[in-house]
């Protein structure tokens, strides 16, 4: 993903080893899609990181979604 073009996303080998975050956070998208995944809702998560907003869960899965789509997947 060289053209970045999620504006709430950022990979700053700085922070957190370049990982995916929400922007101007040390919040992974990763984390956010844990979370989702185990059965939090979005406002759930939002109390859990007071740093983030709604717009940057939906930031983190448009981000996922756009990886997966662009990335070669290999089903074994």
């Amino acid at each position: 993903m060289a053209d970045m073009k999620h504006e709430r996303i950022e990979m700053n080998p700085a922070v957190m080893a370049g990982k995916p975050v929400i922007r101007g956070t040390r919040v992974p998208v990763s984390m956010i899609l844990d979370e989702l995944g185990a059965g939090m809702t979005p406002e759930q998560i939002v109390v859990e990181h007071p740093t983030i907003a709604l717009k940057d869960i939906q930031a983190a899965q448009a981000f996922a979604a756009d990886y997966i789509r662009n990335d070669e997947i290999i089903y074994g």
